[in-house]
């Protein structure tokens, strides 16, 4: 826990089709936590869209955000169009260098594992890039959150909301996390159980795996191209 005098830099990545739960659901807890800045950064001081059309705008440019105490990077479809962006993979290595937590959420998770971020590490992803963990030396563990040292990595979208939570909580404590969460009347209760590969209908699972298999093989012929780039030798 970071002592309550100590204030904290927080800042988030925002880019072109951003899925946008994986930035405003840890906002809603991130921009919460106490004696905190919160910010968005992006390429340019320009709205982007998300992948479904929500115009979001940044606080600033990436040249323009301080040394970070926490860096948070969501996924989404952009993300496939950042991999070699050395700009952008710049600025998360520089950032991670100095801060005492990174967060990643869906596949930031790949975003990090392309700044060289994730071998020898503990981490998880959407279930539908899981697979794609060990090209970048990373260690998958399917589990909605994982810790690693000063690295959270939270699994598909919503799971970012209960990363954030983890994060408030090694921030701040347990019971700042706890009072966040109150105040979101985060009690989740899902009408379907049907939010992970292991308890969807075979025929749902089927059908969301057909919908994302073009941009899944996409991003595993980055990953595989990538990983070499960066010397990861993975046995198949």
């Amino acid at each position: 826990m970071i002592p309550h005098d100590v204030h904290l830099q927080i800042g988030s990545l925002l880019f072109e089709a951003v899925d946008q739960i994986d930035l405003t659901g840890p906002f809603e807890v991130l921009s919460r936590i106490p004696n905190a800045t919160y910010r968005i950064y992006g390429k340019t001081a320009g709205a982007v869209r998300d992948v479904k059309g929500l115009r979001l705008t940044p606080d600033g440019t990436l040249a323009e955000a301080p040394p970070l105490d926490v860096l948070h990077v969501p996924g989404g479809f952009g993300q496939e169009a950042l991999m070699d962006d050395e700009e952008v993979l710049g600025w998360i290595r520089q950032q991670a260098a100095g801060a005492c937590s990174i967060f990643s959420v869906c596949t930031g998770a790949l975003l990090c594992g392309a700044a060289g971020l994730l071998k020898g590490r503990r981490a998880t992803t959407h279930w539908a890039s899981f697979h794609l963990l060990p090209l970048f030396g990373a260690i998958p563990v399917n589990e909605r959150v994982v810790v690693d040292g000063s690295y959270i990595f939270a699994a598909g979208v919503t799971a970012g909301i209960d990363g954030a939570l983890r994060l408030a909580a090694e921030l701040r404590g347990d019971d700042a996390a706890r009072a966040i969460q109150l105040y979101m009347a985060y009690a989740p209760e899902p009408p379907f159980d049907s939010g992970t590969p292991e308890t969807a209908p075979p025929a749902i699972l089927a059908q969301s795996r057909e919908s994302v298999r073009a941009i899944t093989a996409q991003r595993e012929g980055t990953a595989r191209r990538v990983g070499a780039r960066l010397g990861v030798v993975v046995q198949e």
